[in-house]
């Protein structure tokens, strides 16, 4: 089978070069053949009837009525004799015999034969039917010894003896003759006759070959274009497969870090405002303020405590709920988003952020925008807690649809192997950011800490 395979992987046109060529070959032979054996028939055929015409005109008055004579007369064959052995037609003719129809030699210039009969065969039973044969061969019948001991091909022709009124073949002549130039004429035939075969045979294979090899050439074009298809499609597909497990991935993690977030902003709210507003609501059932006799400033200075816890959980509230209420920035620009978000936190923190911005590109997806204002607010507020706020400064690049912001600060650094997988802040980021298609990547050391993000055209662009 492995034929078979190296078979299946040549092209068309040489699929066609190898079988169509041995195909035409094969059929150029087969009509070379045929047409060789048709025109060497037609030849000889044409020679041997202008001969036997020539033959019979010469020959005929010379014969008695032979539908009534069983053997040629002494006057006849000596006319025969004379006419046959010299002149033009002496020197052709090789032998002579005039045949009955049941085998019976009438006449012969080898007068040993005359009288004797042989079998009828199908060249004298052919002409005694009124057809003409004639054969260019080696003799080989009984009867033609003298003819074979030449030891070369001779013209031999049967001419049947026609009657006059009724055209019933009565006699039979048999001759050969030398036929000089008949084999030159004959391989002459055969050679044009080849090369005609050869030459139309080569003539409609190669305008099949150019037929084939124009069809051959489209279809390997059109198979190596449906094989870069079917890679791309395939790499296509594997990359939808990455994406479908990097998202499922994410997807956990981000439902795992919700919870994170829920538990910590519960967190928040119980270890902060909750405890004053129970603080208060404690003071609201003290015996200063049921009790009649109270003092009236001292009632006041409890009612002041109260109002001072519940001012706090207030307060404390406000800042929870800032953190998680998102301005509106699905119209903002890169430039106004990050400039917000500096600005809020230098006046939350009091320290100097530095800005850098590069924005000339389209705006990014809405989720992008809001994953930028997220970045730079949780790495801010990271810079400012453990880095100390020193040297913070806030990069943002964006440019035909690449997004490159980068935060930095000049702090101690920390240990990235330190950072829990359950901690909301750069976890958080990464999943954020990872499962929109982008890349986060932290720097860290002694001389500060960098946290960049990075969104790539075509995947802003999803």
């Amino acid at each position: 089978m492995n034929w078979l395979r190296r078979w299946n992987a040549r092209s068309l046109a040489s699929q066609f070069f190898i079988a169509g060529g041995l195909i035409s070959i094969a059929a150029m032979f087969l009509v070379g053949l045929l047409v060789t054996h048709l025109i060497e028939e037609a030849v000889i055929y044409n020679s041997g009837a202008a001969t036997a015409l020539y033959v019979d005109s010469v020959v005929a008055p010379l014969l008695p009525d032979m539908q009534t004579a069983s053997f040629l007369d002494e006057g006849s064959a000596q006319a025969l004799d004379e006419t046959l052995g010299q002149g033009a037609l002496g020197r052709r003719l090789v032998s002579f015999k005039l045949w009955r129809s049941d085998g019976t030699v009438l006449y012969s210039n080898e007068k040993e034969l005359v009288g004797k009969t042989f079998a009828v065969n199908d060249k004298l039973r052919k002409a005694f039917a009124g057809s003409l044969v004639a054969r260019y061969e080696i003799a080989d019948d009984p009867e033609s010894e003298k003819e074979r001991a030449l030891g070369k091909p001779l013209m031999e022709i049967y001419n049947p003896v026609l009657q006059p009124w009724s055209g019933q073949a009565v006699a039979v002549i048999e001759f050969y003759e030398t036929a000089q130039g008949l084999g030159d004429s004959l391989t002459n035939a055969r050679l044009r006759s080849w090369a005609a075969v050869a030459a139309l045979t080569a003539i409609f294979f190669l305008i099949l070959a150019v037929l084939v090899f124009r069809v051959s050439r489209t279809i390997e074009a059109q198979r190596k274009d449906l094989k870069e298809r079917v890679n791309d499609l395939s790499a296509l597909l594997a990359e939808n497969r990455g994406l479908q497990r990097r998202l499922q991935r994410a997807s956990q993690r981000v439902a795992a870090l919700n919870e994170t977030y829920l538990r910590s902003i519960g967190a928040d709210l119980h270890d902060g405002p909750a405890q004053h507003i129970a603080y208060a609501s404690l003071r609201l059932d003290s015996d200063m303020l049921i009790n009649a006799s109270t003092p009236p400033e001292a009632r006041e200075k409890e009612l002041a405590w109260i109002r001072s816890s519940l001012a706090e959980a207030m307060t404390e509230i406000r800042n929870i709920c800032s953190g998680l209420v998102l301005p509106q920035i699905e119209k903002s620009s890169i430039t106004e988003i990050v400039a917000r978000v500096v600005e809020a936190h230098q006046h939350k923190t009091e320290t100097r952020v530095e800005t850098i911005i590069d924005d000339d590109g389209p705006e990014p997806a809405p989720a992008v925008k809001i994953c930028i204002y997220r970045f730079v607010q949780e790495a801010l507020n990271n810079a400012y807690r453990h880095g100390g706020g020193i040297q913070q400064t806030v990069s943002a690049v964006s440019h035909n649809g690449h997004v490159h912001v980068e935060v930095s600060d000049r702090g101690d650094g920390f240990d990235p192997m330190e950072v829990r997988p359950t901690s909301l802040g750069l976890v958080g980021l990464r999943e954020r950011i990872d499962s929109l298609g982008g890349s986060f990547d932290v720097k860290t050391g002694e001389g500060g800490t960098t946290v960049t993000m990075t969104f790539e055209p075509m995947e802003v662009g999803d």
